[in-house]
């Protein structure tokens, strides 16, 4: 169904002797101010994951910041609620649904009203900005991400489904809308199911339908610097999550080593603009920066920290492509938060064997001694003397080090004797000076959980000054469409 005229109405379901309703607010877009809309989603990006990445990619002296995050270096700003309708702490899912349809949702749903149905895929469906996009203008979509791309937030520009997991047919909505630049991890559900390393129940290979369709398939950094002329692409760079900017560039672990050839969320948007670009109508690019997100589950701050200098560097390469022209809204925002705070520094030279003894408390704290950042914002090194004492507050039980997991990402909890609860990973307790913490969680949490706090939006652009104040998630489809004029009878 669809409501032609703006205003608010009741829809109301009747069953039997149960009554269910729902607001809707129909809105008037008006004329277009923008041509093109970049939406920019760091997954889990909390306040302290930003001071973080400054601290460390710009510096600080006497309390001073050596200069400002390309993502703070915007004229707009707004606080956002991210509540879903059934919960006050939202998923990915539903509030990266939020982002792209302007519908509330519940937790792990993508595009749906959540129902009793059994079947995932038959919940009453909302269209996504992606289908709404192609269907009135013709404009052209990108979907870039470092996660797997079925997962939650790229997975919310295309599906309609209750369960966030149903990866395999996500991929068959991918294909359905078909986004002009898809790239990310996750290339098992890709497979036909006799491809080693399938994922799939049933032999439907979809990069070859893919290429059949137009796409230009790549698989490396290489591959993609050479596929910017193509007029769409498929990437995927790794056959789960794209391994994070501290281990591809520093660390060398993860998936690194199988892996060497793996794009950085830099390489992939200026693909994606160089490509998506071309249509004149224009386009809506969805880049994710989640494994913010992963490695903050994981109680691995500066794997986190490391891809939230990633995403600024991102926004960098948005902002110059937008400083030519005056056509382009350019969004920064979180889904949702994490429990994380700074709170000091842990100096390993201070007297004491325990890690607490270690920490820095307001004057005490003074300022980490990481090495000056590289060129593009990384210190290359971040087990140093002197580090930023980076909290997490909810947590299973676990034990911390108080230095960076050089080996890998870290694995806080383990599985326990008893079914369905975890216990904390002794190697981590084995560690000189680790401290035991005991869990705030459930026992069955294996690791960090989100936190129902507002985030913090930035944007620049036509259309950016309406992002003000407190705004529900909602409102941030309900902007990007009122800045590109998406309702019918509006044209460029």
């Amino acid at each position: 169904m669809s409501l032609a005229k703006p205003g608010k109405y009741t829809v109301e379901a009747t069953a039997g002797d149960r009554k269910a309703s729902v607001v809707w607010e129909v809105f008037d877009t008006g004329a277009p101010k923008a041509k093109n809309v970049i939406l920019f989603v760091g997954d889990g990006m909390s306040v302290a994951h930003r001071t973080a990445a400054r601290i460390l990619s710009k510096g600080m002296v006497e309390g001073r910041y050596g200069g400002e995050l390309a993502m703070d270096d915007m004229p707009h700003m707004a606080l956002v609620s991210t509540a879903g309708t059934d919960s006050v702490v939202t998923d990915s899912a539903n509030s990266a649904s939020s982002y792209t349809t302007g519908h509330k949702s519940c937790v792990n749903a993508l595009g749906v009203y959540c129902a009793r149905n059994k079947d995932t895929l038959a919940h009453p469906k909302v269209e996504t900005i992606s289908e709404v996009v192609k269907r009135l203008r013709g404009m052209s979509v990108g979907v870039v991400t470092n996660t797997e791309i079925e997962d939650a937030t790229p997975a919310s520009m295309v599906s309609h489904t209750r369960r966030r997991s149903d990866y395999n047919d996500i991929v068959k909505m991918f294909f359905d809308v078909q986004p002009d630049v898809i790239m990310g991890g996750g290339s098992p559900n890709f497979l036909a199911k006799s491809t080693p390393g399938s994922k799939r129940p049933d032999e439907d290979d979809y990069i070859k339908k893919f290429e059949t369709a137009g796409y230009k398939f790549v698989s490396t950094k290489t591959e993609l610097a050479n596929a910017k002329t193509a007029g769409k692409v498929l990437g995927l760079f790794n056959t789960g999550n794209v391994d994070g900017a501290l281990d591809r560039f520093f660390l060398k672990k993860g998936g690194v080593p199988k892996f060497p050839d793996q794009p950085d969320l830099t390489d992939q948007i200026g693909a994606a603009l160089e490509i998506l670009s071309k249509n004149d109508k224009g386009f809506v690019l969805m880049v994710e920066s989640g494994r913010i997100d992963k490695y903050s589950h994981s109680l691995d701050w500066e794997r986190a920290i490391f891809d939230t200098i990633m995403l600024d560097n991102a926004v960098k390469v948005a902002k110059d492509f937008a400083a030519a022209r005056n056509d382009t809204l350019v969004v920064v925002v979180p889904d949702h938060a994490h429990p994380v705070a700074l709170v000091g520094t842990y100096d390993d030279n201070r007297p004491g064997q325990q890690l607490r003894d270690k920490l820095g408390m307001y004057e005490e704290a003074g300022f980490p001694n990481y090495p000056a950042p590289n060129a593009d914002g990384y210190p290359d090194k971040v087990d140093v003397s002197r580090r930023l004492a980076f909290m997490f507050g909810a947590f299973p039980d676990y034990c911390d080090t108080g230095h960076p997991y050089l080996e890998g990402e870290n694995v806080p909890a383990v599985a326990g004797a008893t079914k369905d609860t975890y216990v904390a990973n002794e190697k981590n307790c084995d560690v000189p000076g680790a401290a035991r913490r005991t869990g705030n969680l459930p026992f069955k949490a294996p690791q960090g959980v989100h936190a129902g706090d507002d985030v913090i939006l930035t944007a620049m652009g036509p259309g950016a000054e309406l992002f003000r104040g407190r705004i529900d998630n909602t409102r941030v489809f309900r902007f990007m469409a009122t800045a590109l004029g998406l309702a019918p009878g509006s044209s460029q």
